[in-house]
């Protein structure tokens, strides 16, 4: 599964923006950041699998563990989690709601797909999640440098925004360091959704378009191989 060295590339390229993004976080008192779960002390325990979040499979049931012994491989590994599928898959915890105005945010690393263009990125809007009348809307990139916006309800899954190319989105190239680096994030207003990545704004949307109020989580698709470093929503 996950070998040392990839755990020391993943503590080396975060601990700077973590940094900044603590002082950043504190040096703004106009939003309330509500950091449940929170990447720099993940629950439940260094390399155990995360407490609080719910795993659900796109089809059937899949096992999640620590070690080779699951479908997916979900461990906390400060800062965030590590995750390696498995089947396609949702991942949202119950503490990590949000309403209104606000912003959703994660920043994650992709290490070598082997060529697979599989896609990953946040999920938001989430209601009934464990229920077959499951609502959500997800905003993903895939290698190449593509994003989409879909949304989901029940089984039924609609196309907001097909695949798109934008220059923004950094794709894995072996020539690099053995990782991605991309930051994801979702604005809510009360009339639009604006999508960004690498701070650089990819599309918007109206936001009677899609779901916004509800759980915010990741969605991961299969064979893929990625570190979630930091997740956070932040309410205006």
């Amino acid at each position: 599964m996950l070998l040392p060295a990839v755990a020391l590339i993943v503590l080396t390229f975060t601990a700077c923006r973590q940094g900044q993004e603590s002082s950043e976080s504190q040096s703004s008192s106009a939003e309330e950041t509500v950091m449940r779960p929170d990447a720099a002390t993940p629950a439940g325990g260094e390399g155990n699998v995360p407490s609080g979040w719910t795993v659900r499979a796109d089809r059937g049931s899949a096992t999640v563990a620590s070690d080779s012994t699951g479908d997916i491989f979900f461990v906390n590994m400060t800062p965030g989690w590590h995750i390696t599928t498995g089947p396609a898959a949702t991942y949202f915890n119950e503490g990590s709601t949000a309403s209104g105005d606000y912003t959703a945010r994660m920043d994650v690393y992709l290490f070598d797909p082997k060529g697979r263009r599989e896609a990953f990125g946040l999920l938001f809007g989430g209601t009934n999640l464990n229920e077959p009348t499951q609502r959500y809307a997800y905003f993903l990139i895939r290698q190449g440098g593509q994003f989409l916006v879909k949304k989901r309800a029940g089984d039924v899954t609609e196309t907001v925004i097909d695949w798109t190319d934008n220059d923004a989105i950094k794709p894995w190239t072996p020539e690099g360091d053995g990782t991605a680096f991309n930051t994801l994030a979702a604005t809510v207003t009360a009339d639009s959704v604006l999508f960004f990545a690498n701070d650089t704004k990819l599309a918007s949307i109206s936001a009677e378009s899609v779901p916004t109020n509800g759980l915010v989580g990741f969605r991961i698709n299969h064979g893929l191989n990625l570190h979630v470093s930091g997740f956070e929503v932040v309410e205006q």
